[in-house]
């Protein structure tokens, strides 16, 4: 599932948001195809997101990036 938290507010008040699944699955930014653990956006940001079917650890694996870039479409 996607979480959503105030992450920080910044010194000017602008307010940032993280976004990341709470079981370690990539997320990808619907509007841009972009794949990050965690994404951090400035409050009211017209960013979604959803999990992928990659997870992560803490380390990453030779196949963690074959998956990744197969899912970016390069061979």
């Amino acid at each position: 599932m996607i979480i959503k938290e105030l992450y920080k507010t910044r010194e000017d008040g602008v307010k940032l948001y993280r976004s990341y699944s709470n079981e370690n699955y990539y997320i990808e930014q619907i509007e841009t195809d972009n794949i990050y653990e965690e994404a951090i956006d400035v409050e009211n940001s017209l960013y979604s997101y959803q999990e992928t079917d990659m997870q992560f650890s803490e380390e990453a694996t030779e196949q963690d990036y074959l998956n990744a870039l197969a899912k970016l479409g390069v061979k």
